[in-house]
């Protein structure tokens, strides 16, 4: 179907975000004989160490993007991060270029207020009441419309970045000020949440390619300060929550179109299930299925993306992961406890092989398959517990 990379018969894919889970979208489109581009931020991004090549530049600045990408010309543009100038993605669709799943799409789910508007008011889908805020006055007046505890997160963020819980009404301030710190792109518009009290957090993983829409068994998930720290396959649903779930995944993931795997986040509740948000893309709770099932959801994303059919997804075991995140700032580091954390049984790590550590940066994940969930817990966090961040102070 396509050359060697390098020829004139390539298929090119250009990562726009080259983290831990583009590095294994780009190890999954090598192993199909995809000619790959890392592009990222900062230098030395964990994708680039497995890509063809790779490009540094500023993701939000729209005429450097279209500048790359002109000259480049991939034949497949693969967003996996929210703070790209998304705006340009769809002028260079307007060109031809192809934008996975779609630049609309892209530009929705790349900000909390397009996703969460499409969701609620177009679809009329159930979600947790919200209000939108740009300035402090107007977080005051939501939180007093919403009540306290409520969630405030910047529309822009990823991984739990600017997110925090208001708890009574004189911390709206400190919410503010936490939402600006942590938004991936300039500005100050935030969205509140009223607090929803769940049974629990899922991630359904799903994927619409030339064979349809297929759901990938429910994700478990537990995060912290907003951002995943322990995840698991499958969680247990009732057939109606299930159904539920699914119902929801395909209106919202049929409405931004495209083919690719979606991550859908849902709230359990005594109520119902809940819409939370989407990620066109591979989802950071979603690195089990790499000791879970036959397909993991990088090669789903790689082949539906690449147009191949795909077969419903098989979960060989039940599974679980637990991630290594980092406590201080430096840039000389090592990891150690890798080998006692794969002596234990059915273990994997993943090291990402990112340059720096900061606090709260994600730096491996430990991976457990096991005869059920709970054991297969225990055994990923025992393992990601041997797994420390030590700075090399000699070396600063």
């Amino acid at each position: 179907m396509w050359g060697a990379p390098f020829s004139s018969q390539s298929r090119k894919l250009l990562l726009l975000g080259s983290g831990e889970l583009g590095k294994e979208v780009i190890i999954e489109a090598q192993r199909l004989g995809v000619e790959t581009v890392a592009v990222d931020r900062y230098a030395d991004a964990p994708a680039m160490g497995v890509a063809h090549r790779s490009h540094v530049i500023d993701m939000l600045d729209a005429e450097a993007l279209k500048k790359l990408i002109r000259a480049e010309k991939p034949d497949l543009i693969v967003p996996e991060i929210e703070a790209i100038a998304t705006h340009a993605l769809q002028e260079l669709e307007e060109e031809g270029f192809l934008v996975v799943p779609t630049a609309r799409a892209a530009r929705l789910t790349m900000d909390r207020e397009g996703i969460r508007r499409l969701a609620a008011e177009e679809l009329g889908l159930p979600t947790a009441d919200y209000r939108f805020a740009d300035s402090l006055d107007e977080l005051r007046q939501a939180v007093e419309i919403l009540g306290t505890p409520c969630v405030i997160k910047p529309i822009m963020s990823s991984s739990g970045k600017g997110q925090s819980i208001c708890r009574k009404p004189e911390d709206a301030e400190s919410c503010w000020n936490t939402a600006l710190e942590g938004a991936r792109a300039k500005g100050t518009r935030v969205i509140v949440e009223a607090f929803v009290t769940f049974e629990s957090e899922i991630t359904l993983l799903t994927v619409r390619s030339v064979s349809g829409t297929v759901f990938c068994p429910p994700i478990g998930h537990i995060q912290k300060d907003g951002d995943y720290v322990e995840s698991w396959q499958p969680h247990h649903m009732s057939a109606a929550q299930l159904a539920e779930a699914e119902g929801i995944a395909r209106a919202v993931t049929d409405q931004l179109g495209g083919f690719g795997i979606f991550g859908v986040e849902l709230f359990l509740t005594d109520h119902g299930v809940l819409f939370s948000e989407v990620s066109p893309r591979p989802h950071d709770t979603g690195m089990v299925t790499m000791v879970t099932q036959d397909l993991s959801e990088f090669a789903l994303h790689v082949r539906a993306i690449l147009g191949f059919p795909l077969d419903p997804v098989h979960l060989l075991s039940p599974g679980a992961s637990a991630t290594l995140k980092a406590e201080t700032a430096g840039q000389a580091f090592r990891v150690t406890g890798i080998g006692e954390a794969l002596a234990l049984p059915r273990t994997q790590v993943r090291v990402f092989g990112k340059p720096e550590i900061r606090p709260g940066r994600r730096m491996a994940v430990a991976l457990s398959a096991a005869e059920d969930v709970e054991i297969a817990r225990t055994a990923a966090k025992q393992a990601a517990s041997m797994l420390k961040v030590e700075v090399i102070e000699d070396e600063q």
